[in-house]
């Protein structure tokens, strides 16, 4: 374990910030921490030996593990997914943002759980702990959140069309032209108002005004956007309320109480 916090560090530090490209290099590198990770977490719950009947009753340790767990085993599952997946424009780096999310909350979760450890032998557990997964301290906690310019990157993806987005829609219930379906209607209007968007960006830079056929495009992305913010309204919530002179049961209540009562102002009873 202790090896091995070391290599990842060492990788971890001298890793290029566009190396997740190579798809070969982004599974080899990420394999490599998640089984540092795995192994991290095996000395933890070997340690957790040491609290005998009493470790089912440490609520804040389990749910620390749990978080640990939950996080490498995604992190594997992810990177399955892109192994089967591999070959669709933009999938590394929503790979890499999701595993550097991932190693982070794992990493995190098991140096909370060493800096808290429980039990008489606490003290002694939480240094061994440190000692096998941290062995340099903050140095060998070599894992963050992702760079701004690599969230940025995956936000375009995801707001944009692209096929990363175009994966995500796969299995999505798409309904006939001319159908009122909200989501058939969301992912129709994107391209549109994301053109639209392209257009409006190029008057204001370039000064100018629309042709008849940007006018034509930017007032269909407009009536769709206000098409889709819509909700649905309703005079009535059920057809009793319809009916003529209903009272909800909570105001007919009040009223037969202060009926019963001498003083119906809150000023006159105070």
């Amino acid at each position: 374990s202790v090896s091995r916090g070391v290599g990842a560090t060492f990788s971890s530090a001298t890793r290029s910030k566009t190396a997740y490209k190579n798809g070969d290099e982004l599974l080899a590198y990420h394999e490599k921490q998640l089984l540092r990770l795995a192994a991290n977490f095996a000395l933890t719950a070997d340690l957790c030996f040491t609290l005998g009947g009493r470790l089912k009753f440490e609520e804040l340790l389990m749910g620390r593990l749990a978080d640990a767990l939950g996080a490498i085993y995604l992190g594997y599952a992810t990177l399955h997914h892109y192994d089967r997946r591999r070959g669709i424009e933009g999938l590394e780096a929503l790979t890499e943002h999701a595993m550097l999310r991932l190693e982070r909350e794992a990493q995190e979760a098991l140096y909370a759980a060493s800096e808290n450890f429980p039990g008489p032998l606490g003290p002694v557990a939480s240094t061994v702990m440190k000692m096998g997964c941290f062995p340099l301290g903050g140095l060998t906690r070599p894992y963050s959140d992702p760079s701004d310019t690599l969230t940025k990157e995956v936000s375009r993806l995801l707001t944009t069309p692209s096929e990363i987005r175009d994966m995500f829609q796969e299995g999505i219930y798409s309904a006939p032209d001319g159908a009122v379906h909200q989501m058939t209607d969301l992912i129709n209007a994107l391209p549109i108002c994301v053109e639209a968007d392209k257009v409006a960006t190029s008057l204001r830079r370039e000064k100018r005004e629309p042709t008849a056929e940007e006018t034509n495009l930017i007032a269909k992305a407009d009536a769709l956007r206000d098409a889709l913010i819509q909700v649905d309204v309703f005079e009535h919530a059920t057809a009793e309320e319809a009916q003529p002179g209903y009272v909800r049961p909570a105001l007919q209540g009040t009223e037969e109480r202060f009926a019963n009562l001498d003083k119906t102002v809150f000023r006159e009873a105070a």
